[in-house]
């Protein structure tokens, strides 16, 4: 598969990049995706919630009222999970929901997500480029000249760019990132994927 080369004016640069089949041209597997998804959802969880229980919270420890000829239920402590104020039971207490997955189902869940993308052309080539100074408007101007700019879009750099990173932060629905950071959520979550020419090579030799 071969994708035109634009720069950073929308124009056609006359060259094309080929895309390896192996990696952009799969028979994608849902599952993996999935997995990997709810993999780096679960990783972004803190597990820090916490109840307090009939042994933590604050009370007396005195048996209330005697225990036989009341007329109502027996009760040993103000702390009971039936009184107001008392203890929870069964709460949440803090848990760690990070689980493993093996390197190759992760693999294969970022080529499936490219090989969507590629199926659905929404993929383009942009040549090398860089902002002398961090400038929102020159990031805008950018996405607007390759008619992405009211799509969520993901754009890979081949390596980590402080004034091409500054211009995009402000801006909704854009990410920027580096082919070392590819990630199968952010893939799954763009409409629109920008790959800067000299990030293909490295995405391709990493997956390969």
């Amino acid at each position: 598969m071969k994708l035109s080369v634009f720069n950073i004016k929308g124009e056609e640069t006359g060259r094309e990049v080929s895309l390896d089949e192996k990696v952009f041209g799969i028979e994608p597997n849902e599952h993996a995706v999935y997995l990997e998804v709810k993999q780096y959802l679960a990783n972004q969880r803190q597990g820090t919630h916490k109840v307090k229980t009939r042994n933590e919270v604050s009370g007396s420890t005195k048996k209330i009222k005697k225990q036989k000829g009341t007329g109502t239920a027996r009760a040993g402590s103000i702390k009971s999970p039936v009184f107001r104020g008392g203890g929870t039971v069964f709460g949440p207490s803090p848990r760690d929901y990070s689980f493993k997955l093996n390197k190759k189902v992760k693999k294969l869940a970022k080529k499936s997500a490219l090989s969507s993308m590629a199926a659905e052309k929404q993929i383009k080539v942009l040549e090398d480029f860089n902002f002398e100074a961090p400038k929102t408007k020159d990031f805008t101007s950018m996405l607007s000249s390759l008619s992405v700019n009211d799509k969520k879009s993901l754009v890979i750099l081949a390596s980590y760019n402080d004034n091409v990173y500054l211009s995009s932060r402000n801006i909704k629905n854009t990410k920027v990132s580096t082919a070392d950071e590819l990630s199968t959520y952010d893939l799954v979550n763009a409409d629109q994927l920008i790959l800067v020419e000299s990030s293909v090579d490295l995405i391709q030799k990493r997956l390969n």
